[in-house]
């Protein structure tokens, strides 16, 4: 690859490598895939030969694919049968083949962990707060929770290099798992400057706005997510009618119980106000034709959502539980919540933000563009690189 500058350190990794990754499913709807995705095809660019381990996988060209069969019936017998089986295929005879096996799931026999998920601990920790008794002690005894703290448990034990995309999930590992810190490396996500850009609001943000009825006087609020409960959506919609700005829509993208959040916005009386559009592939559109991100989430280990509307050029109000908060200083590229729950100071937030959309605007894209993808790629890639010598 050659010697690689970004932002003043230098990246320098020698050749060629054969590298495994491990997804269990690939799926274009979801931020993490589609960082995953980006991320393989930039190492792949750069020369090295790419194997992916998945149970389901979008083929791509030059990119080796390898069946690993699990037990599909529960999330249980999934989750346990995928480490079951892939850690019997590359601790076998293909355990020589790879130069480092690099896995974005909960597996136990990789050389680099990429902790995107978070830590299901802290997880279990949050949810004990708005979980009613009987769900408490459930998490005691499903065997899904179960499997899931013991893999946590084994892998961050075993696991040469554990790799966390915020200082946020570094310290819930150390916390719930004792994993020296040195262990712990932190890449924050990066994001395709290009792709998401502030010009795509003169390709793409009138058109988008007719499409779905929307005055380009109207502020447009933005909301990306799958998993409606623990994304924050109830949070939102408790919020919409506490928004002094009579002439708001909000955009609600993702996958979840439409209807249940729907009768929400009935019985507050803005069913008017918000519209549910499911799951979207050229999110980029709909940044363009935003005007404030919101995402009130319980939990996110590094939402990818957040920082390409940054790159889009919108301010972003999400919570101290989203990663990507730590990239966010309050008043300039959006706003971070303190109360997870709280649907008024939100809606503060939202009239703030409204008020200084012009100036934080600026400041959320000039945020970005010190975390391209490819910088995340090239301290990846020297990542695996110092851990090989």
């Amino acid at each position: 690859m050659g010697d690689k500058s970004v932002h003043g350190s230098r990246f320098t990794v020698h050749g060629y490598m054969r590298l495994a990754f491990i997804k269990k499913r690939f799926s274009i709807h979801g931020g993490a895939e589609r960082y995953l995705q980006t991320l393989i095809q930039h190492i792949k660019n750069s020369g090295h030969e790419i194997h992916v381990l998945a149970n389901q996988w979008v083929d791509e060209e030059g990119i080796t694919f390898h069946k690993v069969n699990i037990i599909p019936f529960t999330s249980f017998l999934s989750t346990l049968t995928f480490d079951i089986n892939t850690r019997s295929r590359v601790k076998g005879r293909e355990s020589r083949f790879y130069d480092c096996i690099i896995s974005f799931e909960r597996t136990t026999c990789q050389d680099i962990y990429r902790a995107g998920e978070g830590c299901h601990a802290e997880w279990l920790n949050i949810r004990a707060r708005v979980e009613p008794l009987y769900k408490r002690l459930s998490f005691k005894i499903n065997p899904l929770h179960i499997t899931l703290l013991n893999l946590e448990k084994e892998l961050f034990s075993k696991t040469r290099l554990i790799i966390a995309n915020s200082k946020m999930v570094k310290d819930q590992i150390i916390k719930h798992y004792a994993v020296p810190e040195e262990r712990i490396a932190i890449i924050y996500n990066g994001v395709d400057l290009k792709r998401f850009s502030p010009e795509n609001k003169y390709k793409w943000r009138e058109g988008v706005r007719d499409s779905l009825n929307i005055s380009e006087d109207s502020k447009l609020l933005l909301f990306v997510g799958s998993g409606f409960e623990r994304k924050g959506l109830k949070t939102l919609i408790n919020a919409i009618p506490f928004v002094e700005n009579d002439n708001i829509k909000v955009l609600i993208i993702g996958k979840g119980d439409i209807e249940k959040y729907r009768a929400l916005a009935e019985r507050l009386g803005v069913p008017d106000k918000i519209t549910f559009l499911g799951t979207k592939k050229e999110i980029e559109r709909f940044y363009a034709a935003s005007d404030l991100f919101v995402l009130p989430t319980l939990y996110d280990p590094f939402s990818n959502a957040t920082l390409e509307a940054m790159a889009s050029e919108i301010p972003v109000i999400t919570t101290m539980n989203n990663g990507a908060a730590e990239l966010i200083e309050n008043g300039h590229e959006g706003f971070v919540m303190d109360d997870l729950f709280n649907s008024q100071e939100l809606a503060e937030k939202i009239n703030l933000s409204l008020e200084h959309l012009e100036l934080m605007s600026k400041k959320a894209r000039e945020k970005t563009e010190s975390f391209p993808i490819e910088r995340a790629v090239a301290e990846f890639t020297l990542a695996i690189e110092q851990l090989r010598k």
